[in-house]
């Protein structure tokens, strides 16, 4: 184990768990606006409590998702910089407008809707949830140009003096083919995880208190939850088909390890489940579904797509000697994980729709065991998801321009890198305890009594002090 090693592990460790709370604060960002536009446009009651009884879980989640990325940006610096120096002048334009625009836009709103319950005209606060879902969702798109870079460079040159990569063409960055599609993929599956989470507290809810006097408000979020489950289930499908496109014709490699697919095969078969040899080179046994691949890969059934080996002969040439395959089983499992809790949870969602069917109550036990899981199954298809996308890229950190290897600190040692991996792991299951109970204890509270609403479009309040509403 060298500092390499731990690097790659602290990176892949603070990463996966920032990008727990980042899906759901995404699409929750979303939901809760949509719910406050009910209640504005309708009146009734209940969206208002729905709105800040899940605004109020939006909000533990927000400001946990904040926290655990600043860490992202320091370790750029802390354990790559030589990737730093190598991608700086492409990563600095979309990152920074990420910073000065869509997160001072979501963060600046947040604290306006926060705060402005109470003396906002009713319009501009509800512009300003608005405003703040807009900021959240163009910061991921920001920072998914960033990471489509190293996926597909586009629109850069390399200096031959300094050994940099140079930005020539932002606008070839902002419409990278691999960050239009992400994007889209990404969003839907963060609205999987955020439908879930609306589902699994309202169906708690509407089980263990069916006689609350707000029951209806609680059969209404798990009804609307689990139609977004459902829509973004078709959406990730939909969306993840054309990625797999995009994907073969820009990393032929993380396709075949995607299927652990050695040889290259006209028409290829998806399979279900593969054993392959102890040394990764080769399948010894698998169950297939024909022509699925060939259509994944190239949208013809019968479509060519290249094998492990080929495509590392290939590389090996173009490159120079090496491996440039990557973990087999890793790709392999990840992706079929990523698809399975996935379609899972949108499983569960049609469970919890069947189960109200003409205004019934459900009642049963493991429905409830099943709709308390929903959350963690998106979560884990999301965390496979960007493990696949990123293990599968290896060894390089920039497909075709740098390794993974190139780009770690030289002057960081071993022991440097296990105290700050050791003391981040520490933190982070700090946080993450604090996170869960908080959610947790809101979520059993229930929706809040309206006892006031906000002042309407001509009210004048200005003398009335700033309240928190939560």
């Amino acid at each position: 184990m060298d500092a390499l090693d731990v690097a790659r592990w602290q990176f892949g460790v603070t990463t996966v768990y920032h990008f727990l709370f980042v899906p759901l604060t995404i699409g929750l960002s979303v939901l809760v606006a949509i719910l406050q536009t009910l209640w504005h446009r309708t009146g009734n009651e209940r969206y208002l409590k729905l709105t800040k009884f899940y605004g109020k879980l939006f909000l533990i989640n927000f400001a946990m998702g904040v926290v655990t990325g600043i860490v992202q940006e320091f370790q750029f610096g802390m354990n790559w910089s030589d990737y730093s120096r190598f991608v700086g002048d492409v990563f600095g334009a979309p990152l920074a407008i990420e910073a000065l625009v869509a997160f001072f836009l979501e963060s600046t709103f947040i604290g306006l809707w926060i705060f402005g319950w109470d003396r906002l005209p009713k319009r501009a606060h509800l512009a300003s949830i608005w405003a703040a879902a807009i900021g959240t969702n163009l910061s991921a798109y920001f920072i998914l140009a960033a990471n489509s870079f190293m996926q597909n460079p586009v629109g850069y040159r390399i200096n031959p003096d300094t050994g940099r990569a140079e930005l020539t063409d932002f606008p070839a960055v902002l419409t990278n083919k691999v960050a239009l599609i992400t994007f889209p993929h990404t969003l839907a599956g963060s609205f999987l995880v955020a439908g879930s989470v609306v589902v699994a507290v309202g169906l708690w809810h509407v089980i263990r208190n069916r006689d609350s006097a707000d029951a209806g408000a609680y059969r209404f979020a798990t009804k609307f939850g689990s139609w977004v489950v459902l829509v973004a289930s078709a959406a990730v499908l939909f969306t993840g088909d054309i990625q797999g496109k995009i994907m073969t014709d820009v990393q032929p490699m993380k396709m075949a390890a995607a299927e652990g697919l050695y040889t290259t095969e006209s028409p290829a078969s998806f399979s279900v489940l593969t054993v392959g040899s102890l040394d990764g080179s080769r399948e010894v046994f698998a169950i297939k579904i024909p022509y699925l691949l060939s259509y994944l890969g190239t949208g013809d059934p019968k479509g060519t797509v290249q094998g492990i080996n080929d495509l590392q002969a290939q590389y090996a040439t173009q490159y120079g000697a090496g491996s440039y395959t990557p973990i087999i089983p890793v790709t392999y499992w990840s992706f079929r994980f990523m698809i399975a809790f996935g379609m899972a949870a949108g499983a569960i969602a049609l469970l919890v729709l069947w189960s109200q069917r003409k205004g019934r109550t459900p009642s049963s036990k493991w429905l409830l065991r099943a709709g308390l899981a929903m959350p963690v199954l998106p979560l884990l298809a999301n965390s496979f998801g960007w493990i696949f996308t990123e293990m599968g890229r290896q060894p390089w950190i920039v497909f075709g321009e740098m390794l993974t290897r190139n780009g770690v600190s030289r002057s960081v040692s071993l022991a440097e890198v296990l105290t700050s991996f050791t003391a981040f792991t520490l933190i982070y299951a700090t946080l993450a305890v604090i996170e869960v109970k908080l959610l947790l204890r809101y979520a059993r509270s229930g929706v809040p009594d309206v006892t006031e609403t906000p002042p309407t479009d001509d009210t004048d309040d200005a003398e009335r002090p700033l309240a928190f509403a939560y």
